[in-house]
């Protein structure tokens, strides 16, 4: 009797102090591998940044509606009146006078999603170099491996998140909308979309011992889940087909409470719907992976 208990806390699923205990240790231990290397930081913000700065500012529709494009040759449409026609045209399709703001957060998801695939990788390269295999020699809770991971994805990709923030409000995001609440509501959704994606990555790289096809799977995943969201334009302007993946991708419903929060977009589904819905699929994914750890991660 005693030595079946004995097995059962070995094995990671009873042992509660030793779990936290563990998350601790292992968490910490990838976050040291992160912010001792600010390099890697950097380079993981170029590409948001780049789709801020280039694409946001060059794909300026404020102009396109508001500016002399907008002219018909001939009539001589005052300026103003051209100017309140623009901003009509941005309202009803963006909910929004700036596009930029409106791509802004956009973005914010966008790091989140593409920093939760690194939570995965880790774990490869923790094969890879046999740490995970003398690690599963150890009572260390399995679930705490997989949870730290998780973790360890949402926290940096939280961090680039708000970094991704500042620079979006220096580059023109409007802040009529921004407040404290508003931030810890938006960051509120980005913590649960990164950690139900961190837990997806996490549970494909469970078995995994071959870091390229770990990335072909991220980035296979990653960018339809990007382009396939309201990240760029509104649901509503998409094709049927793809308005129905939209309507069901978890990205889509950050972003939307994130616009609803900090620039004030009313949109038909109520934000606390969109955080059942992402409480959900964080939950789900990551109970999937605590269990399948029991199963796979065997010492």
């Amino acid at each position: 009797m005693e030595k079946a208990k004995k097995d059962r806390l070995t094995d990671g699923k009873l042992s509660t102090p030793r779990f936290f205990r563990s998350l601790w240790s292992l968490t910490n231990r990838d976050l040291k591998k992160w912010y001792a290397a600010p390099v890697i930081l950097l380079i993981s913000l170029i590409q948001p940044v780049v789709w801020l700065g280039l694409f946001g500012k060059a794909f300026n529709f404020g102009n396109l509606f508001t500016g002399s494009a907008f002219n018909i040759p001939g009539l001589n449409i005052p300026q103003s009146v051209l100017n309140s026609l623009g901003n009509t045209v941005l309202m009803n399709t963006f909910g929004t006078t700036s596009y930029f703001s409106f791509l802004a957060v956009g973005m914010l998801a966008f790091i989140v999603l593409f920093t939760a695939m690194m939570s995965g990788m880790s774990i490869v390269w923790d094969r890879r170099l046999g740490f995970l295999d003398k690690l599963l020699t150890t009572p260390v809770p399995r679930g705490s491996i997989v949870i730290g991971k998780i973790l360890n994805g949402v926290i940096r990709s939280l961090v680039q998140a708000i970094i991704v923030l500042v620079i979006a409000v220096l580059l023109g995001m409007s802040l009529t909308h921004v407040s404290a609440t508003s931030i810890l509501i938006t960051f509120g959704a980005l913590f649960l979309l990164g950690f139900g994606m961190s837990s997806l990555f996490v549970l494909l790289a469970l078995k995994s011992k071959d870091w390229q096809t770990q990335m072909a799977i991220a980035n296979l995943l990653n960018l339809p889940l990007l382009f396939m969201s309201n990240a760029f334009f509104p649901v509503s302007a998409m094709p049927s087909w793809l308005q129905a993946v939209a309507n069901i991708n978890p990205v889509s419903f950050t972003i939307e409470i994130g616009r609803q929060a900090l620039l004030g977009i009313q949109y038909t589904t109520p934000m606390l719907y969109n955080f059942l819905y992402l409480g959900i699929f964080a939950a789900v994914l990551g109970a999937i992976s605590i269990v399948m750890s029991w199963k796979v991660l065997k010492g």
